[in-house]
Formats: structure tokens, sequence, C-alpha cells
């Protein structure tokens, strides 16, 4: 925890007794902590839920902690840290090469997981996101439009969030329901709709950054909040 905010992990760790403790030691120094046995059900729930670090064992079921790697790397720059009984340089350089931003040996010691979780999320680089003019930061979920607060409320940001980790992409309705409202919401995708409105007003004159693309989605144009 971090000036009231309260951090998000994703767990991937198939050895039972492993995962349950790094889960409660975690838990206990303030964090969130979802877990899962496999790469494919941690995959899932990083496609519907939000986090602020991904800890990441390599041999795993379903699919391997490199594969898993890659595929978060595609959609969004989240710290990644992989604990692993991998020593080998060559499988070190992979997974630095896929995108982690660092690894744990076992066995180690739960206080130096907990150094490195914190040094990870402490970084400047994770707490902003921009595109120009527009700045988000991600710890606090606000954003900000040329320095003012934009005050939105936050199925709103997420959605904006959401855009800007997906830049000049069509995302369809689904998809933005599926992360931001999660798997288990039952509206309507018009609510889509309804809050791309309040974030286009929000946006004021730059309200033409999220373009409709017709029968597919919205696409976030950064070219608009880099050349304001």
């Amino acid at each position: 925890m971090k000036g009231g905010i309260v951090m998000k992990i994703l767990l991937a760790e198939d050895h039972d007794n492993l995962r349950e403790i790094i889960e409660d030691y975690l838990v206990v120094h303030g964090y969130v902590v979802e877990s899962f046995d496999n790469g494919e059900d941690a995959y899932y729930s990083f496609l519907t839920e939000s986090y602020d670090l991904v800890l990441l064992d390599v041999m795993m079921p379903k699919m391997d902690g490199f594969t898993l790697c890659k595929k978060i790397r595609e959609k969004e720059e989240i710290p990644i840290l992989f604990i692993t009984a991998k020593v080998q340089e060559v499988d070190q350089l992979k997974g630095y090469e896929l995108g982690c931003d660092d690894y744990i040996i076992k066995p180690f010691s739960l206080p130096v997981l907990l150094a490195k979780c914190k040094a990870i999320t402490n970084r400047k680089h994770y707490q902003f996101l921009e595109k120009g003019i527009l700045k988000l930061n991600t710890r606090e979920k606000q954003a900000y439009l040329n320095n003012q607060n934009l005050n939105l409320k936050i199925i709103d940001y997420k959605i904006l969030e959401y855009f800007i980790k997906n830049p000049n992409m069509i995302l369809s309705r689904e998809q933005i329901l599926l992360k931001v409202w999660g798997f288990d919401y039952k509206g309507q995708e018009r609510s889509v709709d309804t809050h791309i409105k309040i974030l286009r007003k929000a946006l004021g004159p730059y309200q033409k950054g999220i373009k409709t693309v017709i029968k597919q989605g919205y696409c976030f144009e950064t070219k608009v909040f880099e050349n304001g």
C-alpha cells in the first residue's frame, strides 16, 4: 500500500503451497492478490481485471509463463516479475526479451520478494500513462488534459485507460465491456455508448480523439492529443 492506495497483484504459480505462502505474505503487507495455478486462467483474469503487478512462474500448465508474458505485453505495459526455478542465463534473457522487469530465483526469501514488488511498482514509469497533452495517473485513477483534472468517475476513467493502453486500435463494445465491466456484467452493450458520450464531453475540443468505427466499435486516435 502506498499513499492509501491498495496495489493489486496477479499471481500465477502452479505449486499450491508456494502460491498460498506468497499470497498470504503479500496480503499481510497490504496488497490485494488474485492467484491462479495455470497461465490460461491467469490470462483470462488479466483480460477482465486491472492489476498493478504480475508475478509469473515460468513452468505452468495450459500456458507457460513466457507465453503469458508475451501475451500480456501485447496488451499493456504492466510490470512483470518472474518467479522461477530456471537459473540458466538463456532463460533469463528470454524473459527480458519478452518484456519482463525482473526475476527472482527459487528458493527465495519473502522479504526480498516484497522488496522487489515495491521497487517495481514504485517506478514512476508505471504510474503515469501519457499521450501528448493527455495524462493518466494509474494509481490515483485520475485523468488530466492540459494539466486540468477531468474528474472522471471510475468507469469512465477505466475506459479511457483501456483506450490509452491500446492506441489506434479498433476496440469492439464487447471488448470494452469485458475489460472494464468484467465477465459477470449482465447489462447492455449500449452502456458503452453512454459512457463514451460522457468521455467525449469531458474531453471537450479533443473529443474527436475517440472515433466511432461503424459496426465495429471505437478507436482512440493519439494524434489528436499529440498535436494538441
